[in-house]
Formats: C-alpha cells, structure tokens, sequence
C-alpha cells in the first residue's frame, strides 16, 4: 500500500482533499484546492504511538506533515469524515506500512513530543495552585507581544468579539464587545470597576477612555502587564486606568461598583469555581454586577478537560470548560442573582476567522518572531477553534450576575437597556 493510501485510510475517503506523500504517491480528490504532503515517514509514528487525532497535530507541528491550502477549510472538511483513531484504525495504518523497510521502522520508532507541548502527567492536586496557574498563563500569553498584536490586531483583544452587523471589521466587533460589557455593567464615570484576567488592558482602557471609570486589571502574564501599563500611558489614562501583574485571588482592595471577567473562567478549574464567584462577590458592593465571558462546552456529558488533547497540550495547560448551567449555577450559589444570558458562539467563529487571517498575512514575519513549529500551533489550534464553534462542539457565554442588596433591591432596570437603538 503506498503512503498517500495510508494517509487516505486515516482522513478518510470521502474528505475532499489531495495527499502527497514523500514517496511520490497520491491519493484522495486530485486537483483538490487543499492538500496534504507527508513530508516524512515519521508522521506515521506519532500517528500509530498517539492517543486519538493528538498524533495528526505532532506531524504537524514538527513539519512531517504539512497543509497547503487554507487550513479552516482543511479542517472543516475533514471533520465531517474524521474522527479519533481506534485501535483498529492504528492496526490498519500499521498493515499498510509492514511491507516497506524504511515505513516499518520509521513507525516502530517513538518519537519525542514536539517542544511546543506540554508535559502531562503533572501531579493534579496541584492544578491551579498559584504557582502552576501562572506557569499555564505563562506558557500561553507570555509567546511574544510582537506577535500577538500581528494576530490580534490593533485591539489587542483575545477574547471573543462581538459583531454589531455581518460585515464589521474585527476591531468594530472588539469595540462593540467591551461596550457590550460595559452596558451591561451601567458603567458610569466615577466608578470603579475591576476586571480579572484582564490581558493587554482592553477593556480597563476602555471603560477609563469611554465611561470615565476607574479601573483596575490583574493578570498572571508579566509580558501582558508590562504592554498594558506601556499603552495606558501612553493614552493619557494613567489617572483612571491600572494594571497589575497579580493573581486575581490576591486582589485586597473592596467595594467595586462592578467586576468584569473575560475569558478567565477557562482557568479556574471546576473544583475552584465556587471559590472564585464567591471571591468575586466579595469584592463587590451591595448592587454591584459581575459580567462573566466564558467559553463553554454545549453540556457536562463529557469530561471538563481532554488531559491528552491538543489544546491541553498546546494552548491551554489545565484549561477546564464547563456547561452554561453549571457556571450559572455556582454564580447563583455563590450569592448572584442571574439577570441576563446570552451565548455568542457565533461571534467566536468570526473572530477566530479574523485572527486566522491576520497570522497568514504575517505568516513570515510569525515564524520568524516565535519559531515555525509555534506558529503552526496557532494556525491549527484557531482553525480547528472556529470549526468547532461552528460546529457547536464549544459555545461562548457571557452571564450578567449581580450582588442584592440587605433589602433584595437589585438596581436593575425592569427591561435591559444595553441593547443600542437599531439603525
């Protein structure tokens, strides 16, 4: 059997996209407008000695394997014909390789995780200790800034965007996002507000910059705090806007009108989740609101965290994803009065799309700042992010929460009025 035959095995049949394999063989849709080089013999290994499509992603990222064509659309196709690799499909890929001397031993041989991957296997009861917490945020957002503001764009913004009409740009969705948070917080000037996670500082620039708030940002990643602190100085808010290189469990200061977080919950942990809305409660006054901005997965029928996926290995060490219920529930057990929620999974598509265009158009300048191996990361990992968005495999749900008065008085208008007028 050749080795395009062997890859067509795996992709399956019917996914509509070429194979070329190093040996000269073809197979799959000739002429296809995406296409798949097996560059090395050794992509067999990582596919026969890794669990599920984690061996596609190690061939990947060490470039035995390669995409030429847009990767989302790869992905997309192959996800309606592909799934994880049983046993048997390895057997198969295995038969079809016995034959050949060079095939047979390059399969035989177990290779190295990639650099870029994540050690597993670390001690769990230690998930999301401090220590290890920053080391995961670390590990994820302390890449390169250079490189981020390439993929992010001039927002700097690395949570979901939220798109006011089909054809706005990526920096209006981001704009419209954190005024979106900002509505449903009634951020008004004087106020403070204190947001966890808070990354670059968008959105403490923003509510500094549009609502006249006092604001307050706390993240893990130096290299994020260190361009945030920059970039509020040099917008002139430094008497408004703050942001600290801090885990948000150390935050001393009370009595904030209102708390954002963004893109935070991911990190938490399920076990840790009562202990951070009740962390978060108390930070507020009696009447302030909590706006929680999560990814989510569509129920809580499957495991929080995939220990041998990619994105555990890659992107997010110890990232943990929980059902929309479930976060509402221990917001309410933690003392929050749910008033609004929405899922945006939508939005998250669009936005990973503007992301995914953005790192090709400085494809280079890319691989030149992080190394080629950590830039295909990123292009698979926010390829196969959209599709899965797409697909509902993950959704985005932001939840308005807010902290009652001794009376029950909730501040809250009898209709929500963060809506814009429609044009």
């Amino acid at each position: 059997m050749t080795l395009a035959k062997v890859f067509e095995r795996i992709v399956g049949p019917e996914a509509p996209v070429e194979i070329v394999a190093y040996d000269g063989s073809r197979s799959g849709a000739q002429g296809s407008d995406v296409r798949i080089d097996v560059r090395s013999p050794y992509a067999v290994s990582y596919l026969l000695h890794s669990p599920g499509a984690l061996g596609l992603a190690r061939a990947y990222v060490t470039g035995h394997l390669d995409v030429h064509g847009d990767m989302y659309d790869a992905l997309w196709r192959m996800s309606q014909v592909f799934g994880d690799l049983t046993l048997r499909d390895r057997l198969r890929v295995l038969r079809g390789v016995l034959d050949d001397p060079l095939l047979r031993a390059a399969a035989m041989k177990r290779l190295d995780p990639p650099r870029q991957e994540v050690r597993t296997g670390r001690l769990p009861m230690l998930r999301h200790s401090k220590r290890r917490d920053a080391e995961a945020i670390s590990h994820h957002y302390d890449v390169s800034n250079t490189f981020y503001e390439w993929v992010l764009g001039p927002s700097m913004a690395y949570t979901c965007a939220c798109y006011p009409r089909p054809d706005a740009t990526l920096e209006e969705a981001q704009f419209h996002k954190f005024d979106l948070v900002a509505r449903k917080l009634a951020l008004k000037p004087g106020m403070r507000l204190l947001d966890v996670g808070c990354g670059w500082g968008g959105m403490v620039m923003h509510a500094a910059r549009e609502y006249g708030v006092r604001a307050l940002g706390v993240t893990l990643s130096k290299q994020q705090a260190e361009w945030a602190q920059k970039a509020i100085a040099e917008a002139g808010l430094s008497e408004l806007a703050e942001v600290r290189h801090l885990d948000y469990r150390d935050v001393t200061e009370e009595g904030f009108d209102a708390v954002s977080s963004i893109g935070l919950t991911e990190h938490i942990g399920k076990a840790n989740l009562p202990a951070y809305f009740s962390f978060l409660y108390g930070r507020l006054r009696p009447g302030g609101r909590l706006l929680n901005h999560a990814i989510t997965r569509p129920d809580d029928s499957e495991p929080s965290m995939r220990q041998q996926g990619f994105i555990n290995r890659y992107v997010f060490p110890d990232g943990e994803l929980e059902g929309p219920g479930y976060l509402i529930s221990r917001m309410n057990d933690a003392g929050f009065e749910v008033r609004h929620e929405e899922n945006l999974r939508e939005h998250y598509a669009l936005t990973l799309a503007g992301w995914c265009r953005n790192l090709d158009e400085h494809w280079s300048e890319a691989v030149a700042e992080v190394g080629e191996g950590t830039a295909r990361v990123w292009r698979l990992y926010m390829a196969g992010c959209r599709v899965g968005f797409e697909r509902n495999w993950i959704q985005l749900h932001q939840v308005l929460g807010v902290k009652l008065a001794a009376d029950g008085a909730a501040g809250m208008p009898l209709r929500h009025d963060w809506e814009p007028p429609a044009r």
